[in-house]
């Protein structure tokens, strides 16, 4: 009897094989298949099917061996796990040294030789099938081995590669999720190398990985081999790109992140004994993004390409998780793994839980936030496996990265807290998977940090993690996602960090009422524009020295400005897209554009800064046309290259019609004219002159918003921050209500749409009613609000008999 095939070549492998060759092998080779036509490139391999495991196992006698080993096995007991999980990886090591085996893998690698040629490397990576749930991931289980070269050396890394389905992280797995570890077998995957040690690789998926949000690609990417994304060992640059835009045509990267990249895992000398080796990044490679964005959008289209073939084969929306690498000598670019991302998109769709911390403390350590929760708990500091058995269930994991055989004891924590990684570090997939809060990147925390310290991880406040000291209280919130009743009248959300953008659309909303440009001027930008329209201007050495540090890199220094704002207002419109985000052009007070970076040289000093040099007076004005043209090419950046034609602009404290009359001139001097392209401006309604001459304002601007604390404070001649008279600010005062009615019925005439974005109806549900009965449009307010407010308005909806809108 001839002995059977254990080799199957990509060229024949589709999905339906899971059975036979796992879950990675069975993608693959629909990659490799199906996705060519589309420009997609796959290395090309050949997988060991599962039979050849069990074949191996069953010849061997081995199943009863590991029977005795793993039956009634407690994996929280680390030591006995180790040791046991040991043994069953020696037995299937041996069990696997068969001539027959070792004569197909030989003949394998001799087909791929004449493809690649003489010695070519190839990866040797697991692929793992469960026949009860064959769309499980059992992502990063098992061992991989890069850089073999030889049939010989192929051979070993085969035997080794089935024996990791006996890992310590891979019988935890197992075990926690329900599988019989005689019903799962290992297929092993044979790939040739691509030579991205000499040029980049990285991960990217087909979603947001900490909201879930969906029209996102997120790509990441290092110098060299992508082990050390995944090890943590390198904190990768990231990308965004946003797919509903992609498709329409545009190209253009929505975010980007600079990571340390600190060390490329290249391919060893063949005399040291390894096959890969680490070396370090020298600052200037750091300094650099390791792909351009025509790099990084080709990806995005990869990827874009490969959900919607894996969506249209399941049936349904599938998201992606793909590795990706660029060859050094080629230049081309290949993917070499895609699977079905099972982790964040399996979240429930009905609701989704939304943390909030309570008070404050000092900041120990910050790092880039995995998921979005809060945790609280007793730290200890991990420096190796040797310290895994001390850990308690409940602290706080804080090391310098973490290996997969921890899995087992970084299940049982309150919150992981690392040195390095990116967040698609194991760390960050672990934590993710498991539901554990995750602060990674964190330099230098293993010091900063003690055994014993109490300390609260919050990754609730965008991308920046923080680690606080001592306990703080938080609260966690249910939001339900659907069924809720919406009410007629839009309410929409008021919102200026784009690092919490994605989350926040996912929260039933009709849009962005106020998006505002001073969080990301102040905390990514920190530079006065006037400062970089005209750094010639700048005097001082400290402030000379910290904006070389931001713009090096950039061809100007207005560069900087004009990519890094549009990159955050484009952020949030395309959160929220195609639903309508307003984003108010800039409104610091002159005391506050003096705290930036070489902002004391271009502002005056003012008694009274709040009805000074601010909002439309400074946009015409000499002292600041510059710094407002860096705006205008921000937006019109966003709206022209980037697609979001959702984008609206707003003026602030526009204090006469002539007034905005120039500010619309100058707009469109600066290539945002009104209505080209659909571009609608509005206008704050904020001044009591903008509600008597309404109708002045109305020929001039598309809508209004009433910003509700300048308009108390101004009809009420009230300073809300005074402690003495502040208790005379009360927005529900008869005049203010007045205030309201005119503003509204006055739009409404003009056939103007009219909002408010102040927090007076989420403060106080009577004025809620009250703009509801008057008709108003929109009401925006902060998220945490948002619910709150919406069953107010839906209530004074009712009473009136106003239909409801329906459910979301």
């Amino acid at each position: 009897m001839s002995a059977p095939s254990y080799v199957r070549w990509f060229s024949d492998i589709r999905l339906e094989d899971v059975p036979l060759v796992g879950g990675k092998n069975a993608s693959l080779g629909e990659l490799y298949s199906a996705l060519s036509v589309e420009d997609v490139r796959v290395p090309n391999g050949f997988a060991l099917t599962a039979a050849a495991y069990r074949d191996a196992l069953a010849q061997a006698g081995a199943e009863t061996k590991l029977r005795e080993l793993l039956d009634g096995l407690d994996t929280g007991n680390v030591d006995v796990l180790m040791n046991r999980s040991a043994v069953a990886r020696e037995i299937v090591y041996a069990a696997t040294d068969g001539e027959e085996l070792r004569r197909q893998i030989t003949n394998g690698y001799r087909l791929l030789e004449t493809q690649y040629g003489s010695g070519c490397a190839v990866a040797v990576r697991s692929s793992a099938t469960a026949e009860d749930l064959p769309t499980a991931s059992f992502a990063g289980q098992h061992e991989s081995f890069l850089n073999i070269r030889g049939a010989e050396s192929l051979f070993e890394a085969c035997r080794r590669c089935f024996a990791s389905i006996f890992t310590d992280r891979a019988i935890v797995y197992r075990v926690d999720n329900g599988f019989d570890h005689f019903k799962v077998a290992l297929s092993v995957g044979v790939m040739k190398m691509i030579r991205s040690d000499l040029g980049a690789s990285g991960v990217m998926f087909t979603l947001d990985t900490e909201s879930g949000y969906r029209d996102a690609v997120f790509v990441t990417g290092v110098y060299g081999l992508g082990e050390t994304i995944v090890q943590g060992r390198a904190d990768p640059d990231e990308f965004y790109v946003h797919k509903p835009t992609f498709r329409k045509g545009y190209r253009a990267v929505l975010r980007r992140a600079l990571g340390k990249k600190q060390v490329r895992m290249v391919y060893a000398e063949a005399a040291s004994g390894a096959t890969t080796e680490d070396v370090v990044v020298v600052d200037a490679e750091a300094a650099r993004f390791c792909i351009d964005d025509a790099t990084a959008l080709k990806l995005a289209g990869h990827a874009i390409a490969i959900e919607d073939h894996y969506s249209r084969r399941a049936g349904h929306p599938t998201p992606m998780d793909i590795e990706w690498a660029k060859d050094g000598e080629d230049g081309g670019l290949y993917i070499v793994q895609a699977r079905p991302e099972t982790v964040v998109s399996q979240r429930s769709t009905q609701s989704f839980a939304t943390f909030s911390l309570k008070g404050t403390g000092p900041v120990l350590a910050t790092g880039r936030a995995v998921g979005e929760k809060i945790a609280a708990g007793i730290v200890r500091v991990i420096s190796g496996v040797h310290d895994l058995s001390a850990f308690q269930p409940g602290e706080v994991l804080v090391s310098d990265t973490t290996s997969p055989d921890w899995e087992p004891v970084m299940k049982t924590a309150a919150a992981i807290v690392t040195n390095r990684g990116g967040r698609t570090c194991h760390a960050a997939i672990v934590a993710r998977e498991l539901g554990v809060a995750a602060v990674v990147g964190a330099a230098d925390v293993t010091r900063t940090l003690q055994t014993g310290m109490t300390v609260t991880v919050s990754c609730a406040e965008g991308d920046v993690g923080r680690v606080y000291e001592g306990r703080i209280p938080f609260e966690a919130t249910q939001v339900p996602l659907t069924g809720l009743e919406r009410p007629r009248t839009a309410i929409m959300v008021n919102l200026g960090n784009p690092d919490i953008a994605f989350r926040t659309s996912m929260l039933p909303n009709d849009g962005v009422g106020l998006a505002r440009m001073e969080f990301i001027i102040s905390e990514d930008i920190r530079v006065h524009p006037m400062a970089l329209a005209q750094p010639e201007k700048v005097t001082d050495p400290g402030a000379q020295q910290a904006i070389a540090k931001l713009v090096a890199g950039y061809a100007r220094p207005t560069d900087f400005f004009v990519e890094k704002l549009s990159e955050g207002v484009g952020t949030i419109a395309a959160a929220f897209y195609p639903k309508p985000v307003i984003v108010r052009l800039s409104d610091f007070k002159t005391n506050e554009y003096a705290s930036l970076i070489g902002g004391g040289e271009f502002e005056p000093k003012e008694a009274n800064p709040m009805l000074g040099f601010r909002g439309a007076s400074r946009y015409a004005h000499p002292a600041y046309a510059a710094g407002f043209a860096l705006e205008c090419a921000a937006l019109r950046r966003v709206r022209e290259v980037m697609g979001l034609s959702n984008l609206c602009v707003m003026v602030p404290f526009c204090r006469r019609v002539e007034e905005g009359r120039r500010v619309i001139e100058v707009m469109a001097e600066n290539g945002l004219r009104r209505g080209e392209n659909g571009l609608e401006v509005y206008v704050m309604c904020e001044i009591p002159n903008n509600v008597i001459q309404i109708d002045a304002f109305a020929a001039l601007f598309d809508g209004f918003s009433i910003g509700s604390n300048d308009l108390t404070q101004l009809t009420l001649g009230v300073d809300r921050d005074s402690e003495i008279v502040a208790f005379d600010f009360d927005e529900g005062d008869a005049g203010m209500l007045e205030m309201f009615r005119m503003a509204v019925s006055g739009a409404k005439r003009n056939g103007r749409h009219v909002g408010i974005c102040g927090e007076a109806p989420a403060n106080d549900p009577e004025i809620a009613r009250f703009l509801t009965g008057l008709g108003i449009d929109a009401i925006s307010v902060n998220p945490g609000s948002l619910l709150r407010t919406m069953t107010v308005v839906r209530d004074a909806e009712r009473a009136r008999g106003a239909p409801a809108r329906a459910s979301a």
